[in-house]
């Protein structure tokens, strides 16, 4: 306990700097950041944090980078999180909840080790494991998947887009297998593909069955 104490403490203590990251100096931003990564990797060394802000506060999310055997280690130190003014903590990255932007081809291209993707380019087709019909697998189509194929963080980058956008329990617990490859236009023509951002709202629609 006495590391998920002092994790909360420092947070705790120095949330400001956090909440105010285009104001403090970058330097100053970086020491406290490592800090407050130090702490919690005292408590579990693969857990990482990530910070957003918003107008009228900040949010922490604390994750488990999609790993289901640290769910329990993530949900324990949320747990005893203490309330923090102007602070949202969470647990685990959650669904994206607003398409509009994907929908509307207005999303900005996500860069991810020099791999640049945009969620509204991406599709998927559904794939089923015949030895086993309920694990859901998906085929995630990339416009730009011949520029890509062979780096070796292509599979890495295509999987930290899909878990911001349905979450990282629906990432986790859901998708069993997932194949890359390219799209061609005759796959958008006889329409048997969807837009990878529906891709929550089809595995809601699975399980609902």
């Amino acid at each position: 306990m006495n590391t998920i104490t002092n994790f909360w403490n420092y947070f705790q203590q120095n949330n400001f700097v956090f909440l105010l990251l285009n104001e403090i100096p970058k330097g100053e931003l970086k020491t406290h950041f490592d800090k407050l990564i130090e702490m919690l990797h005292q408590y579990n060394q693969d857990l990482d944090i990530i910070i957003k802000n918003k107008t009228k506060g900040g949010e922490l999310i604390i994750t488990a980078n999609g790993n289901p055997y640290l769910f329990k280690e993530v949900e324990l130190l949320v747990h005893h999180a203490p309330v923090v003014e102007r602070w949202k903590i969470t647990a685990f990255l959650q669904p994206e909840t607003n398409l509009i932007k994907y929908e509307n081809g207005t999303d900005k291209p996500l860069d991810y080790y020099g791999i640049t993707l945009r969620i509204s380019e991406m599709y998927f087709i559904p794939l089923e494991n015949p030895n086993r019909p309920t694990d859901l697998g998906i085929k995630v189509l990339l416009k730009n998947y011949i520029v890509y194929e062979n780096n070796p963080r292509l599979r890495e980058a295509v999987y930290v887009h899909i878990e911001h956008l349905i979450g990282e329990k629906a990432f986790a617990n859901d998708l069993f297998f997932i194949e890359i490859d390219q799209l061609k236009n005759e796959d958008l023509e006889d329409n048997c593909v969807l837009e990878l951002y529906n891709l929550k709202f089809f595995i809601d629609s699975i399980e609902y069955d």
